[in-house]
């Protein structure tokens, strides 16, 4: 809400902080001493959610659709090394934590494509790079599924890490920019939650295809090239978003669009910088939280636990209905409670089912997955929205995908350390198929690990901004109006219009950013 080129921060109790157009004015004492008080819910009124899918007009489910699925097969390729460590390191004669450098690698290299990627995204449209994604997709699953020696699977697995790396940010982006603001907790639980249903998707076709020929592991990874081919041709029936296009229309008018994109960077710099800087660091928490929980749990359940393979097949499809039912129901309660405090809340509560997860040794551990990762997802269905919001809008897929892409850098060897440390524990070996297996405590370390983790996230979030209900049209954009140099018309008939003025309305909870 502007008025006189000022701008009001909304708080929970409805007062106002009056600061100018770019929040200079709160100082960081004030912001500091607001971080406890601006976690009150701010309780605003949310449809049923029935209500709120039927919003969306066909265009914005068909953007929301091919996202989730591209995301969905983005996890799916992604689990496939977690689920096979065990017969990779057979095949590779190497052990266990070497073979999860495959997973390793995979997370360090997506910040690369999320930079190239995010970067095309926001310049050249969302179409064709998420289309050039999923062509590496098709030919990087196929070369894992013909390595024949360690060296080239790994080398294979950094560059799959680049070409997933650029999905993320580009999938919420083509899914939230149109979507009505009202809808966007809901879609963005929704969206997020295709990381678990591919988690659910792979743990399913693992047991179906891996090991049930002769070939062994390897036509998990020829399956998985399959489906990006109906994902690319389901999007190039598609235009671009609306947001997009409108932003390109002012970019063209107000001289070379590669010019004003240039611009809005430097804008968007030196306006956002330290909250960028945050962003990368909270998404660190996150992806220590996701990858800490679920990458090295299956060979936890099976060499700890001496769970079948039917029994771990089970847990983890529990687990992950868990992980999309707490998505999809925080993220929509997130719209209500607010973003921070909502991600706070259901922290506390996983850090409060840690032990059962990882230490209860029979199927009754089941139940503990179910309700671990319907808090670890569920505080990830609030993400995507929480980062489009937070994110500058000229390279709002540049930001959401690398600030989530280094978050994984940074946690890129969640399942190496906490395999190293966990052969520190050695338990009492076991013999399977004539052969002596060694066995190690990772329970443990997990649950310490992720203690942690969640303890990291609950006080980065606290100390973090907030601005749900931002408006994300191009005329609600100072960074393009300072870019330009010209004063951004309200268009008509948008797609956020409708939803974005009502959310103001009913206590839009938005709060000062950190710049």
């Amino acid at each position: 809400m502007e008025h006189h080129n000022e701008k009001y921060i909304v708080a929970p109790d409805g007062g106002r902080d009056h600061v100018d157009a770019t929040g200079h004015n709160l100082s960081t004492g004030r912001y500091i001493t607001s971080r406890i008080p601006t976690l009150k819910p701010p309780m605003a009124k949310a449809p049923n959610p029935i209500r709120l899918l039927g919003l969306l007009n066909f265009q914005q489910w068909m953007f929301f659709l091919v996202a989730f699925f591209g995301w969905t097969w983005d996890a799916f390729d992604f689990f496939t090394v977690s689920l096979t460590v065990t017969d990779l390191a057979k095949t590779f004669d190497k052990s266990n934590s070497q073979i999860t450098w495959g997973i390793t690698l995979v997370l360090m290299f997506r910040s690369v494509g999320s930079a190239i990627f995010g970067i095309a995204a926001d310049r050249y449209g969302r179409k064709w790079p998420f289309i050039v994604n999923n062509v590496l997709f098709i030919v990087l699953e196929l070369g894992t599924g013909f390595a024949q020696t360690y060296k080239q699977f790994l080398a294979v697995r950094a560059l799959f890490g680049i070409a997933m790396g650029g999905l993320y940010g580009n999938a919420a982006a083509t899914a939230l920019e149109d979507c009505p603001a009202e809808a966007r907790g809901l879609i963005s639980g929704l969206l997020q939650q295709g990381y678990a249903f591919g988690y659910l998707l792979a743990t399913a076709f693992a047991r179906g295809l891996v090991n049930t020929t002769s070939h062994g592991w390897r036509p998990f990874y020829w399956f998985a090239a399959c489906p990006p081919v109906l994902i690319i041709l389901f999007r190039l029936c598609l235009p671009e978003t609306k947001t997009f296009q409108e932003r390109q229309r002012i970019r063209q008018e107000s001289g070379t669009i590669a010019g004003t994109f240039v611009s809005e960077g430097k804008v968007a710099l030196k306006r956002h910088w330290l909250l960028l800087i945050y962003l990368v660091l909270i998404m660190a928490g996150f992806n220590f939280m996701s990858h800490g929980s679920q990458d090295l749990y299956p060979t936890m359940l099976e060499n700890q636990f001496n769970f079948s393979a039917d029994a771990v097949t089970v847990t983890q499809v529990v687990a992950n209905l868990g992980a999309l039912t707490g998505g999809t129901i925080v993220g929509y309660c997130s719209q209500i409670f607010g973003r921070r405090f909502s991600i706070i809340v259901i922290s506390i509560v996983g850090g409060a089912l840690l032990y059962p997860y990882s230490f209860v040794e029979n199927h009754k551990v089941i139940a503990a997955a179910f309700f671990e990762q319907f808090c670890v997802q569920g505080a990830w269905g609030v993400i995507p929205i929480h980062l489009m919001e937070l994110s500058p809008g000229s390279f709002r897929t540049f930001v959401v995908g690398t600030s989530y892409q280094l978050g994984n850098l940074v946690s890129s060897a969640s399942s190496t350390i906490e395999s190293t440390i966990g052969e520190r524990f050695p338990l009492p070996p076991k013999i399977s198929e004539g052969k002596t297996v060694k066995r190690y405590d990772y329970g443990k370390v997990i649950c310490i690990f992720m203690g942690c983790v969640f303890a990291y996230v609950i006080l980065l979030t606290l100390v973090g901004p907030e601005n749900r209900g931002k408006n994300f049209e191009v005329a609600a954009d100072a960074d393009m109006e300072a870019a330009t140099h010209t004063r951004i018309e309200k268009s008509h008939g948008t797609a956020d219009e409708a939803g974005s003025d009502e959310a103001d309305e009913k206590g839009a909870h938005t709060q000062k950013e950190l710049v």
